[in-house]
């Protein structure tokens, strides 16, 4: 398996112990750095500026919301990164959710299978040095009704740009495995993997006539290792207010595509309580109906053996690149939890 971690630019306190973590995090041999953006600062600025201090790792934006910026503007962003670095940008693109979309952005969220379909064709369209000329049910171009017609743009890609979805539903699923090169994949349980994500992922997959050879499923979770079993229990409480929020806070009242996720996994009586009890207000409730198999089984989180036998297990399932999200209260602490992880994914590869 790949390595590869996802930071956000304003954290660990400053934008340049951030930075710093990212140089070290190559130093230690990190194949992948992926830049989220949700609702904090954009990630192609911060992908420039990576580019710029980094040498060998891989960068991506993890994601880039579709709807946000038109088709046409993320080919123009995919192609100056990837030229500025080199070749070394891979371009994650995510239909996000209503909250972020309507509420922060002010754009529908409605049909994002069809808005990210053709947002894909079009920046790939465009990234090939064609005329951008679409016709769709989202975008049409040129706009009809007026004097203009088909353009190219005048930069042109140096390099390949693989393309990476962000997906949980079996809809965005199949479609990624009908369009991308990559799954950006989170709330993954391997036990549970094969019906809840890898069986659509496949039907999109054979549809283009394709198989996963080439394609990266790239999966990620919270590591941290814990000394013995009093410090794991602390741990995982820990992690417990954090899963409630993804399963009760994040979307929307009526859309939570995590929920869904853990549902299809085997928690679905689970879910739907945290989820109601967030939705009322009762945080400490909310995190109380979470269990310790829940976040074992969707983190990288316990003893030194725990985690080599949990990668293996992951590999097993079908992770190609692991996106390891390295617990610590300091810089120093979240490189040293890193750079072991690291190095026992290496060893997983040699069978260790």
């Amino acid at each position: 398996m790949r390595t590869a971690t996802t930071v956000e630019a304003a954290a660990l306190g400053s934008w340049s112990r951030q930075a710093d973590f990212v140089v070290e995090a190559e130093r230690l041999g990190l194949d992948v750095c992926w830049v989220a953006e949700a609702w904090g600062s954009d990630a192609p600025s911060i992908l420039g500026f990576y580019a710029a201090r980094t040498e060998r790792m891989l960068l991506g934006s993890a994601v880039m919301q579709v709807g946000t910026r038109t088709p046409v503007a993320l080919a123009q962003t995919a192609i100056t990164l990837s030229n500025l670095s080199g070749g070394r940008f891979l371009l994650g693109l995510g239909p996000s959710g209503p909250q972020v979309m309507e509420g922060l952005h002010g754009v529908p969220f409605a049909r994002p299978l069809a808005r990210v379909r053709e947002t894909v064709d079009i920046v790939r369209q465009a990234i090939t040095g064609e005329k951008v000329s679409y016709t769709g049910t989202e975008f049409t171009i040129p706009l009809p009704g007026g004097d203009a017609v088909p353009m190219r743009l005048s930069v042109r890609a140096e390099h390949p740009v693989p393309v990476y979805l962000a997906a949980l539903s079996p809809a965005m699923l199949r479609l990624t495995g009908r369009v991308a090169d990559g799954w950006l994949g989170t709330s993954f349980v391997p036990e549970g993997a094969a019906d809840a994500y890898f069986a659509p992922l496949d039907e999109g997959l054979a549809a283009a006539g394709r198989g996963r050879a080439g394609f990266d499923v790239c999966q990620g979770a919270e590591v941290a290792f814990a000394p013995d079993e009093e410090a794991l229990g602390a741990m995982v409480a820990d992690r417990k207010k954090e899963l409630a929020f993804s399963l009760g806070g994040m979307g929307s009242a009526s859309t939570n595509f995590y929920n869904r996720a853990y549902s299809r996994q085997g928690w679905a009586e689970a879910a739907a309580e945290v989820r109601e009890r967030w939705q009322a207000g009762d945080r400490d409730g909310a995190a109380a109906r979470v269990t310790d198999e829940m976040v074992l089984a969707t983190t990288l989180i316990g003893t030194e053996e725990m985690v080599r036998a949990r990668l293996r297990v992951w590999q097993d399932a079908g992770v190609d690149t692991v996106r390891l999200y390295p617990a610590g209260d300091s810089l120093d602490e979240r490189l040293a939890t890193l750079g072991r992880a690291i190095e026992l994914v290496r060893e997983t590869g040699d069978g260790v």
